[in-house]
């Protein structure tokens, strides 16, 4: 029951200086500050849902501060960075508590908050973007392979070499790292049948082909 969060809660709050009181006005739990000048909303759940999150964006309209407290789990969301991350962007604090105990443990801070920027994934992501051509692959899709600048690229030179080997050097208009690619050849389209020369493989010859029909498909 969610009745069992209230207690442990309610001694977190007033740990922090705060008088409380349970069900006013359709909130869980209140708490207002011996100052008197914070006002503090904790709404009480099984479980962190987006019905608790939208129900969160509403009593923050009338609190200074706004508290999610769910039960405390081993894998559960309560457990999930990216449900701490999403707490802290809209400014609510996340509670999870051990029933067993009364621990209460603090998962996320309310109030303003902005994300370290993940200065190497942007870079990756800008670089992915900028080098592919045109717009390949549909969002949203599954199951299906992703036509990446890599991919576009080793397609290139398997579709150049469909016209008899080549060493790199010839093939760098098609792609300014195809010495790496074809070295690499990650996908096992290419085959070198000697020292520096690279040829089409059978796989490449496939992979190419299913390339070239799904390419003439109409959409």
């Amino acid at each position: 029951m969610e009745t069992a969060l209230y207690a442990p809660v309610k001694a977190f709050l007033e740990a922090r200086g705060f008088a409380v009181k349970g069900e006013v006005r359709g909130c869980d739990v209140v708490g207002l500050h011996a100052d008197g000048e914070v006002l503090v909303i904790t709404e009480l759940k099984l479980g962190l849902s987006m019905e608790l999150l939208l129900q969160a964006t509403d009593r923050m309209a009338m609190a200074d501060e706004v508290w999610l407290a769910v039960p405390a789990t081993r894998r559960g969301r309560d457990q999930d960075r990216r449900a701490h991350r999403l707490c802290r962007l809209m400014g609510v604090g996340l509670l999870a508590v051990t029933l067993s105990t009364g621990r209460v443990e603090v998962m996320a801070d309310p109030g303003p908050y902005k994300p370290r920027l993940a200065t190497r994934k942007r870079s990756l992501l800008l670089r992915e973007f900028a080098r592919r051509e045109g717009d390949p692959t549909p969002g949203g899709g599954r199951g299906r392979a992703i036509m990446t600048a890599y991919r576009q690229a080793a397609l290139a030179l398997a579709e150049k070499l469909r016209e008899g080997p080549a060493r790199p050097r010839d093939l760098r208009h098609l792609a300014p790292d195809a010495a790496t690619i074809l070295y690499r050849n990650v996908y096992g389209w290419f085959a070198r049948p000697a020292t520096g020369l690279y040829a089409l493989a059978p796989a490449g010859e496939a992979a190419l082909a299913a390339w070239l029909a799904e390419a003439a498909q109409p959409g």
